[in-house]
């Protein structure tokens, strides 16, 4: 899932180059509109955006390394979305889970993975591959879960994860949308 994020961002080192930035007035964004295409960055990500309801109570979980994301990249052969939103609650992860289960299933069937906290992937960027279905990878073990549903070409992912105290949970809500060279972001 994250190597597309890779190959966004080197492209929009290039998209941002050729073009003139257009400041949109807020520092938090970066907007470019060019001949080659269009890119939006921003730290304007949340679940609403990413298409899922807040759960209630929740507060941003924010530091020097989870700032939220909204990453936009549209051109000719290539399209991609991807919001990410980090967030903590004083409830257990059961609660949340629970929500956010029913929630999804308006995307269609919601799948529960567990894992370690690493859910890095290979996937091949071909655009036969983002029709397929998503999996849970690796040995489907570990404290945090994730509840899945759609595509490879189009995600909507909660990652679950206890405080290690038992006290409260922290989750991110995630958004993927890729397209290969039809379609429409």
């Amino acid at each position: 899932m994250f190597r597309p994020l890779a190959s966004a961002l080197v492209l929009s080192s290039l998209l941002a180059w050729p073009a003139a930035a257009q400041d949109s007035g807020k520092s938090d964004s970066f907007d470019v509109k060019s001949t080659v295409g269009d890119l939006h960055m921003g730290k304007d990500a949340n679940a609403e955006k990413a298409g899922l309801p807040l759960y209630p109570g929740a507060r941003p979980q924010r530091d020097d390394n989870n700032d939220p994301l909204n990453l936009g990249i549209l051109t000719e052969s290539f399209g991609m979305k991807l919001i990410v939103a980090k967030y903590e609650s004083s409830d257990p992860a059961e609660k949340i889970l629970a929500f956010y289960k029913d929630k999804m299933k308006k995307y269609g069937t919601v799948l529960e993975c567990h894992n370690s906290g690493d859910t890095s992937s290979s996937n091949n960027d071909d655009d036969k591959d983002l029709s397929r279905p998503l999996k849970c990878e690796g040995d489907n073990s570990g404290p945090v879960r994730e509840l899945k549903v759609g595509t490879e070409g189009n995600a909507h992912i909660v990652s679950i994860e206890p405080h290690d105290a038992g006290k409260g949970t922290t989750f991110a809500i995630v958004y993927l949308h890729r397209r290969g060279k039809s379609g429409e972001i």
